[in-house]
Order: structure tokens, then C-alpha cells, then sequence
């Protein structure tokens, strides 16, 4: 698609400006398949982003399920094609949702959860507990019992007293991985870091043989294979090279989980590594390592459902003065990605041309660090328009919260031009059923 630039009059007071039509929208960065109309409005998965907004409100999560699904059987025919014992598992922490998970699921992912709820929604949206493997840092009671009561594919180590729960709550044997640190300090946010010594996750390297005889004491547990995770958003597969050869330092299983952590391109700027070639670089170094008759795993989450989604807004106010400031009808409570992380986005005025602007992309919640974008040269916004921010189909949902009482978006699935809501906006109702309140101590009420 070509792209068209004209130098428009500058706005007093705010210098130079470009002029920009909506087919200058960096498609690359929405679900595959993304268009636009005759009208040049935004379409996801066939639907035009300003009918959704009309119909299902502001903000929105909207994701296109066919390019979702499509995503799916990428993964598992990637790994299938290379290495025929693997098993593609989706992490549902990274959009913990009974439709999204039974959407992946439908196209032949297992699922990696990490809590009992995520346990729950993945049985809900239909998953098979044997294709279901169940980790968590901190499981308590509940969550080992739960793990064991749908009994699934492995529950896997993370300390010591997993041990102790699952042969205190075990009636009969269960297969179980142990997640170990591979001693590797990945390139990414430090918050997104998992696979080093001090990281809260797994067993330190010099400590994995003495838990690996540790659970071999125990008649409940039967020890199957190793887990490693080095971390999130990398871009750099020589990392996951890194952490295979790290593997084939201890005593050789028939089973290896190797995590999830491939990076998604969230600006245009970026460049990340396709899943063909991440899969690609994965079984080659299971075979040189570990062998070529292992069952192999591997845990996508971010890279499975980020370009997938996007997040709709609307413009509610803009101030200008030293710095220009739009605020949407969202912002922090749907996004954390920016405040947590730092990560950029790639936000745009849609359906209208017109001269750009340089804008602070800011959320409605009482944090000056409560932003979407900073600096982001879009169309001069005005109240009412309409902003789309792609590539937020990773966590956002997740992590969506009440900050100000703000209800949690819905979820739109789209696809072939039709939508259904997947997860219901939250109301305000939803949030005073948890209150407990006290009568009035005068009338009684």
C-alpha cells in the first residue's frame, strides 16, 4: 500500500505538521487481514471498528477470532511438521478467558495454566485437562487439589512444599515436571525476567539435583521431565538456544517444557523473530541437546494473541499547551502494559484524514503515569474520535482493573464480518455485590 505525506499549514503555536489518510495506518501491526472499507474505515476481522464502538461501547478489547485461530494452527503445525512429540500449550495468563481459550484450544493447543481460576475458565471454554499443564509459584491447597481432581497432564514443581502438598493430597500418582532456573539473564524488561538464580521461579541450578532426588522419594510423584522459562517478549532466539543447552547440563528426561517468552512487534520500529522461524530454532537445539525422541512442549501466550487484538477508545477531552494531551475514555485500568513495563504503542485517530499532531495519548485515571503513548504523531484529535491501539491482545485484559471505579471493557470477538460478545462490559452492579453493607443504624435498614 503506497503512502502519501503532503505538508499541511501549521497550527499556530504548534509548528510544522503532516497531513495523513487513514490507508497510512500501519496495518502490520493489526490482526492479519485487516482492512479498510470503501468509506476507509477500520475493519477487524470484517467488522468496521466504528459500528463495534456503536454497538459495544468504549473502550472495547476487540479481537479477530479468525485471525486468532489462524495463529493457533500456525503454532501447532510449526512444531508438529519439526518435531512430531510436541505439544503447543496456551498461556492463559495472557488472556485468561474461557472463549479465547477455547478458541485455541479448538485448533489443537493444550493450555498452560497457572492458577486454579485459570484452571476453571480453560475446563470451562472447553480444553481437555489431559492437553493441560498446571504451574504457579505459590499453588496452595486448593490449587494442587483442583490440578489433581481434573487430572492433568502434569503438574509442575516449583518448590518444596509443592512437593510436600501433592503427597499430602495425592491419592494416587502424579506426573509432575520440575521447573528449574537455567542460571540466564534474558534481554528483556527486568520485570519480565524469570530464568535467573534470584528470580522468584523455579529451583536454582546448584539445588535442582539434590529436589530432583527429593521427589523421588515420594511415592506419589513420578518425576517425568524439566521446565524452563527465561522470560518474556524476547526477541533474540539465541536466548532460547541458551536455555536448551542449559537443560542438557542435568541427568536427561522424556519430557522438556521450554516456556513460553517469544516477542510480538508492538511499533513499527520493531522487528521480531515469526513463529516458523522461533520453532524452527527451538527443535533444532531440542535435537542437538536433549535428543529427537522427547516430548516436547512449549508455553505461547503473547506471541499467540497480541496482534490479535486491539483496544477501541474514544477521544473525550484535549488539552493543548506545552505538550498536547488526549485523553481517551480508558487508559490504565484496560492497559497496564505502559505504567508496568514502559512499552511503547503504536495508538491512531481512525475513519478521518487530516494534519497530524504530536500527542500524549493519556487514560482517565488519577496517575500522571497513566498514559497509552507518549508522543505519538497522530491525526489532530478532537472530542469523539474514535482511537484504536493494536497489538494490546496480551495482557491488557488481564490485567484490567477497577482504578476509579472503571468498569472493565468487553470482549468482541469479530470474524467474516460478524461479532459476538465474548465477556460482557462490567457494570456497576457487578462491583457493589461484593460490598457488604452495614443497615442504617437509625432506621434499621
Amino acid at each position: 500500500m503506497s503512502i502519501t505525506t503532503r505538508t499541511a499549514y501549521p497550527r499556530e503555536g504548534f509548528g510544522m505538521t503532516t497531513f495523513r489518510t487513514p490507508a497510512e495506518i500501519d496495518l502490520s501491526l493489526y490482526p492479519a487481514g485487516t482492512t479498510l472499507d470503501a468509506q476507509e474505515r477500520l475493519l477487524i476481522g470484517g467488522c468496521a471498528v466504528s459500528d463495534l464502538a456503536e454497538q459495544y461501547g468504549t473502550p472495547a478489547y476487540l479481537i479477530d477470532e479468525g485471525a486468532l485461530r489462524r495463529t493457533a494452527r500456525t503454532y501447532v503445525e510449526a512444531f508438529a511438521r519439526r518435531h512430531p512429540r510436541s505439544l503447543v500449550l496456551f498461556a492463559a495468563k495472557s488472556f485468561p478467558s474461557a472463549s479465547v481459550i477455547g478458541a485455541v484450544a479448538s485448533e489443537g493447543c493444550g493450555t498452560d495454566t497457572a492458577a486454579a481460576g485459570e484452571l476453571g475458565l480453560a475446563l470451562a471454554g472447553g480444553a481437555d485437562p489431559g492437553r493441560v499443564v498446571f504451574h504457579g509459584n505459590a499453588k496452595s491447597d486448593d490449587d494442587i487439589r483442583a490440578a489433581i481432581d481434573a487430572r492433568v497432564r502434569y503438574v509442575v514443581i516449583d518448590n518444596l512444599d509443592d512437593i510436600e502438598r501433592i503427597g499430602r493430597l495425592a491419592d494416587e500418582p502424579v506426573p509432575v515436571l520440575l521447573r528449574v532456573s537455567p542460571s540466564l539473564e534474558a534481554k528483556t524488561h527486568a520485570a519480565m525476567m524469570t530464568g535467573h538464580d534470584s528470580s522468584k521461579f523455579g529451583i536454582p541450578s546448584d539445588q535442582v539435583q539434590d529436589v530432583i532426588r527429593h521427589i523421588r522419594r515420594e511415592p506419589l510423584l513420578k518425576l517425568r521431565g524439566l521446565h524452563a522459562h527465561v522470560g518474556s517478549q524476547l526477541l533474540d532466539l539465541d536466548q532460547f538456544d541458551a536455555a536448551v543447552q542449559a537443560l542438557a547440563e542435568f541427568e536427561r528426561f522424556d519430557v522438556y517444557d521450554l516456556g513460553g517468552g517469544l516477542g510480538v512487534r508492538y511499533t513499527s520500529e520493531d522487528v521480531a523473530p515469526s513463529i516458523d522461524e522461533y520453532a524452527q530454532r527451538i527443535t533444532s537445539a531440542v535435537h542437538r541437546h536433549l535428543g529427537e525422541d522427547v516430548e516436547l512442549l512449549v508455553e505461547p501466550g503473547r506471541s499467540m494473541v497480541a496482534r490479535n487484538g486491539i483496544t477501541a477508545y474514544r477521544v473525550v477531552t484535549v488539552k493543548r499547551g506545552v505538550r498536547t494531551h488526549a485523553a481517551v475514555d480508558g487508559g490504565m485500568g484496560d492497559n497496564l502494559e505502559v505504567s508496568l513495563y514502559g512499552q511503547a504503542f503504536s495508538p491512531a485517530v481512525i475513519d478521518r484524514s487530516g494534519p497530524t499532531e504530536t500527542v500524549d495519548l493519556v487514560g482517565r485515571h488519577c496517575e500522571s503515569g497513566d498514559e497509552i503513548a507518549h508522543g505519538a504523531e497522530v491525526v489532530s484529535p478532537r472530542v469523539g474520535d474514535l482511537v484504536t491501539v493494536p497489538v494490546t491482545g496480551a495482557y491488557c485484559y488481564t490485567m484490567s482493573n477497577n482504578y476509579n471505579t472503571a468498569l472493565k471493557p468487553p470482549v468482541v470477538f469479530c470474524r467474516d464480518g460478524t461479532s459476538r460478545l465474548a465477556v460482557r462490559r462490567e457494570t456497576f452492579d457487578d462491583l457493589l455485590r461484593r460490598e457488604q453493607l452495614l443497615t442504617n443504624r437509625t432506621t434499621g435498614e
